[in-house]
């Protein structure tokens, strides 16, 4: 059995993050070394039950770990980035709300970098099927519909975004042209080739994409229901063990799944 790789988890006192040190513990396949936190946790165990390995609000000055998962916010993202640049540490990071300088240093890091707003595979194969499907049914109408929980603060949500980015593209046009976000009053006829957006927000729900391409006599349906929260921490780690030993640029979930798939 090959040698796990070492693993640091940048953002593990927030939601992701103790999910995230929850799976890699018992994951033969890495060995957590450090776990990056604001100075509030630092010096605090990880585990309640072992004192061995404790939060830290800094990086270490050498090289000590093999992949980083990045679930911070952007000023953290931007401390990980140094480091992992600095030493040629490959990043899986899903931090979200990052502005257009610090997304600009990432598109252009000297490392292997992964960068997703969801996690989820399965959201993941989504994409790919509603990539297929908006290029073969390019005439159709398509609506994505997204459902969150009553904190969700953005809306849409990014998965819906991504998702509709991904059909945009896929017919040769752009969301930022395409996107249609608010319909109210008297909106006239539906205009061909745009992508329309409905938001859900209530209760506890975990997050739900459906998109709807819609034609004359027949509509086909592709969605992804998320019922536990545990699987974008899962598909980060699966992100982070394909990512390891990646030599620099560029990955995407779309581009491992392709591996796995054989094309």
């Amino acid at each position: 059995m090959p040698s796990p790789f070492r693993i640091a988890i940048n953002g593990a006192t927030g939601r992701m993050g103790k999910s995230l040190l929850a799976l890699v513990r018992d994951d033969e396949r890495f060995d957590l070394r450090a776990a990056i936190s604001s100075s509030r946790h630092a010096g605090e165990a990880v585990f309640a039950s072992e004192s061995s390995l404790v939060f830290s609000d800094g990086w270490p000055v050498d090289r000590l770990f093999d992949v980083v998962i990045d679930f911070s916010g952007p000023a953290g993202l931007g401390a990980a980035l140094d480091y992992c640049e600095h030493h040629g540490v490959p990043l899986v990071t899903g931090t979200t709300g990052i502005d257009t300088k610090l997304a600009a240093r990432l598109s252009t890091a000297s490392i292997a970098v992964l960068h997703a707003t969801n996690f989820s595979l399965g959201v993941a194969v989504l994409t790919r099927l509603l990539r297929q499907a908006s290029a073969a049914l390019r005439e159709w109408d398509l609506e994505i519909v997204e459902a969150h929980h009553n904190r969700k603060e953005d809306a849409p949500s990014g998965t819906a975004l991504s998702l509709g980015e991904a059909a945009a593209q896929a017919r040769g046009g752009s969301l930022a042209d395409d996107a249609v976000f608010t319909r109210e009053g008297r909106t006239g006829p539906r205009k061909s080739g745009t992508i329309g957006f409905a938001v859900v927000r209530g209760g506890d729900i975990v997050g739900e994409h459906t998109a709807m391409l819609i034609g004359q006599g027949e509509r086909v349906e592709l969605g992804h229901r998320a019922t536990d929260r545990s699987i974008f921490a899962r598909g980060a780690i699966e992100a982070a063990h394909w990512l390891a030993g990646k030599t620099p640029g560029q990955y995407s979930l779309d581009a491992m799944l392709a591996e796995r798939s054989g094309g």
